[in-house]
């Protein structure tokens, strides 16, 4: 689907309401969400961690997989983990913290 699908902005809505449980604030404005996309009724949402080896990464993946489907429209969901660009402190959306 192209970027115009309104199901994309539902995606990064209900992606904000995903907590980092040691940092305290949202994913998004984390800057740990590179990318949103759907394929045929599958949301993909490619992401990265704070540090590699996160004891967060389960309850993080969780909470976008939980997220994704929350919309009626979404069948399933499929998370890329990457390492590249590497995340830092200077991705946390202003006013975050």
């Amino acid at each position: 689907m192209s970027s115009s699908d309104p199901r994309i902005e539902l995606l990064w809505r209900n992606l904000a309401k995903v907590i980092d449980p040691e940092i305290g604030i949202d994913i998004v404005a984390l800057g740990l969400v590179y990318g949103v996309e759907v394929r045929d009724d599958v949301a993909w949402i490619t992401h990265t961690l704070t540090t590699p080896g996160c004891p967060m990464e389960r309850i993080i993946t969780d909470g976008i997989r939980a997220a994704a489907m929350e919309l009626d429209d979404i069948c399933g969901v499929e998370t890329v983990l990457v390492w590249d660009p590497v995340w830092h402190s200077g991705m946390i959306a202003p006013g975050a913290l």
